[in-house]
């Protein structure tokens, strides 16, 4: 019986123990190579050299799409950023990003038909990079890409912002509540 109570005493501190120690609250990262539906996740990581399908997807934080990686989302709702450096590739159309898109010293890029709470930044790309069609609450930036930037019929709540990039931006039609500037001016 002595035996017996010290065992069930000791369980009954262990759990105690257990339960008075605070645990870090962390969200889920998802890594995504290959496709996913119309699930919801809390942040999304695309692993380097991976190609992810997005459709549909729900995102409850961030993007990351990693060196060489691809990422192509259609429909998705981001509660957080799409961030990518050094990505292959990124295209994201018909969706909704609660934070920025910032894509740095990567590929190529098409983001088409997006609403985007942030601002859409474009730096040091080496490929071929569009924005049309967008909603944009805060800025549109490109800064020193070289494969070429188009920028047509985007709304843009902030500032339109083009330095340094070789070729210049071409496009039009933008609606601009902020400066047209530099490379820009005339988009």
């Amino acid at each position: 019986m002595k035996r017996s109570l010290t065992l069930l005493l000791a369980t009954g501190v262990a759990t105690v123990v257990a339960f008075a120690i605070p645990t870090a609250a962390h969200a889920e990262e998802t890594t995504c190579r290959g496709s996913i539906g119309a699930v919801t996740v809390d942040n999304l990581r695309v692993p380097s050299g991976a190609a992810c399908t997005l459709n549909g997807t729900r995102v409850q934080g961030t993007i990351k799409v990693e060196s060489n990686a691809r990422l192509t989302a259609t429909s998705v709702r981001v509660i957080g950023n799409v961030q990518g450096e050094n990505a292959r590739s990124v295209k994201l159309s018909q969706s909704t990003v609660g934070g920025s898109v910032q894509l740095v010293q990567g590929g190529s890029a098409t983001i088409r038909g997006n609403d985007i709470e942030g601002t859409l930044l474009f730096d040091d790309n080496s490929g071929s990079l569009i924005a049309g069609n967008n909603t944009i609450d805060s800025d549109l930036q490109a800064f020193q890409n070289t494969g070429g930037v188009a920028i047509n019929r985007n709304r843009i709540d902030g500032n339109l912002q083009c330095k340094e990039n070789q070729p210049p931006p071409t496009g039009g039609g933008n609606i601009v509540q902020g400066n047209k500037e530099d490379q820009c001016a005339r988009l």
